[in-house]
């Protein structure tokens, strides 16, 4: 056993709470005289009340939204109710006259459209829930961007006589009116009826798209403006998609800053000025806050949530953004956006504030691809058949587009062919001396026309547009939740059965597409990779081992990937093979291919380019052998 020793920590820990105890008894020593106070408070309280009887009533109703204020509750506060709003208005100054409002209570607004349902809370005066109407998650439930207290929208600034107010915690005034057809609501937080800092909100009929303001009225003076004027602005990002894993690659934060320019992070923090707009990215769904004037300096953080992918999860990930506010003549006045709803691409483009590089749609050339190519294509067979139907027709418009391409790349296969028999001579008889037997290689597919090279340049043509789709598809809002065969959403993985067990890369269950398109890949590698083994120069890689890689590359990865992406592999595939099938079987003549290489061989080589510049520098390498040994 332990022998028993003093413990010093133990003896402070006492000394502590003895003195904690001392002090309660004190305080409450003085509760008589509190008391007695109390009805001087409620004399003072109920005088406040009567002077805001003649102000913006916050129970106002409109067609489109409503106030769930209830003032007569307010009207019968209990001794510690007064006791509370005194010491409130000791802590903050002149901005605890909010606290005697009879909007000092948790209650909502509700700002509604066709397509989005917002409430903004007295306290705070900030948006504490938003649904988008419109669309589902994964188990056919709404879609909320807010909601149980997940986002927190904060102005902290220092006043005249050096208090700190942070807005999360002051009740504000709403007073809900109409706007045409908009909704404007206008959330107050009030030093006086003439002095009051305001969050101005403004919704037009079937947008996504709101109008925001901060500004202030008569606080010239009362908010010191040498100090920092921070926004502060985090959400919790909740799981709308059946993958966790697959959600959170396209689950990020984004902004412009500068003269346009954008950045993004997934889980890290970062800085940058000239802040024009920052977005919460959910996969299909973003929150954002745009700035006509902006922000001088920003920070962002963004945070994972998914410690194990295995177990299911409400939020993927955590934003937070921090912006310096600046006063206007002693007042602020920031006029601002917000937008809660899809990261469609054709929407966010129509707003014509560069929203569309929060699209994921690949940096440079293959941005350029998607943007101005593949996007209005899709877009176009969308229009008129169904998301599966319009994948397999935009697949089939790019194969024949590429046709040309392929054609030279079957046509050096085939050469490669023909020189079989010739290329294996050559290998027999330079057995012994690997150099020479790649000088003599290299000049009989000079002579001949024919290069291995010359079939792998044009598959390399190809890889700007396959890589520019590999962004599409996860990216293109238009496929969620659109089904074709046995996948009942394009935009997330298929299942054709479920495991009772989960494999790692693999996941717990089975999708078909990537499974078709790994054999259709498999037999493509077969066909065009088969001649390219046995004519294998030393030195080269294994492309025995390439061919059965990336149909298992394919078959593992994709398991979890959105099923429109792997339905477009397996058509391209099939279309590929048949194309080579019937450009082999009609079209390419080895005789004539063969009659054409010997012609060539008989020709004079002209001595230029890269594959004279090697065999020189081979040659040379084989003299210096030579003189050496």
């Amino acid at each position: 056993m332990e022998d028993k020793k003093f413990d010093f920590n133990s003896l402070i820990g006492f000394v502590l709470i003895a003195g904690i105890l001392i002090y309660m008894l004190w305080l409450n020593s003085g509760d008589e005289q509190q008391n007695a106070d109390v009805g001087k408070d409620n004399r003072e309280t109920e005088q406040v009340v009567d002077q805001n009887k003649g102000s913006d009533n916050p129970g106002t109703q409109s067609s489109g939204g409503s106030t769930t204020n209830n003032p007569g509750s307010q009207n019968q506060m209990t001794s510690s109710d007064s006791i509370q709003q005194q010491q409130a208005r000791e802590n903050l100054g002149a901005f605890g006259y909010s606290t005697t409002l009879p909007s000092a209570t948790e209650n909502t607004t509700t700002l509604e459209n066709k397509v989005l349902k917002l409430k903004i809370s007295n306290k705070g005066g900030q948006i504490v829930y938003a649904k988008l109407k419109q669309f589902k998650n994964y188990d056919s439930l709404p879609i909320f961007l807010i909601k149980d207290e997940n986002s927190n929208f904060n102005l902290k600034f220092t006043t005249s006589d050096n208090r700190s107010i942070s807005t999360e915690n002051m009740y504000f005034e709403p007073t809900l009116t109409e706007n045409g057809e908009n909704q404007v609501l206008s959330m107050k937080l009030k030093v006086a009826e003439d002095k009051y800092l305001e969050y101005y909100y403004e919704l037009k009929p079937d947008d996504y798209m709101m109008d925001f303001s901060i500004r202030s009225q008569n606080l010239n003076g009362v908010i010191d403006g040498t100090k920092e004027i921070d926004l502060n602005w985090d959400l919790k990002a909740f799981r709308h998609s059946k993958s966790v894993t697959y959600e959170n690659q396209y689950t990020e934060i984004n902004w412009m800053y500068g003269d346009g320019d954008d950045d993004y992070a997934k889980s890290s923090e970062n800085e940058d000025d000239e802040i024009s707009w920052v977005a919460y990215q959910q996969h299909f769904f973003s929150s954002i806050l745009l700035t006509d004037t902006p922000f001088e300096h920003g920070r962002f953080v963004a945070e994972n949530l998914v410690e194990d992918e295995e177990v299911d999860t409400v939020f993927t990930k955590s934003f937070a953004s921090n912006f310096s506010l600046q006063l206007n003549g002693g007042e602020l006045n920031e006029n601002m956006n917000m937008y809660y709803g899809p990261t469609d691409f054709k929407r966010l483009e129509s707003y014509d504030r560069n929203l569309t590089e929060i699209v994921p749609l690949g940096w440079g050339i293959f941005g350029w691809i998607n943007q101005y190519a593949l996007i209005p294509l899709f877009n176009f067979f969308l229009g008129i058949v169904p998301a599966g139907i319009a994948i397999i027709l935009l697949t089939i418009s790019l194969k024949l587009l590429l046709s040309p391409v392929q054609y030279k790349q079957y046509v050096s296969q085939a050469k490669m062919k023909v020189l079989k028999p010739e290329i294996n001579e050559l290998n027999e008889k330079y057995k012994d001396n690997q150099m020479k037997k790649q000088q003599e290689t290299m000049k009989l597919q000079s002579k001949a026309g024919a290069s291995p090279m010359a079939g792998c340049i044009p598959g390399l043509l190809q890889l700007p547009v396959f890589y520019a789709l590999f962004r599409l598809f996860p990216s293109a809002f238009e496929l969620r939740h659109k089904s074709f065969l046995w996948a009942d959403d394009l935009a997330s993985y298929d299942v054709v059965a479920n495991l009772p067990f989960h494999i790692p890369f693999y996941g717990d269950h089975v999708s078909l597409f990537p499974i078709l398109a790994s054999i259709a890949i498999f037999f493509y590698m077969t066909m065009t990779m088969g001649q390219s083994m046995q004519t294998s120069q030393p030195g080269m890689p294994n492309m025995k081992f390439i061919m059965y890689l990336s149909p298992l590359f394919m078959l593992i990865f994709f398991n979890n990937f959105a099923s429109g992406l792997s339905l477009y592999y397996f058509i391209s595939n099939l279309i590929t093979i048949g194309i080579m099938l019937v450009i082999k079987t009609y079209i390419i003549d080895d005789d004539k291919i063969h009659a054409k290489i010997q012609a060539n061989k008989k020709k004079p080589k002209k001595k230029k380019g890269f594959r004279h510049k090697m065999q020189k520098m081979m040659e040379e390498a084989e003299k210096q052998k030579n003189q050496k040994n």
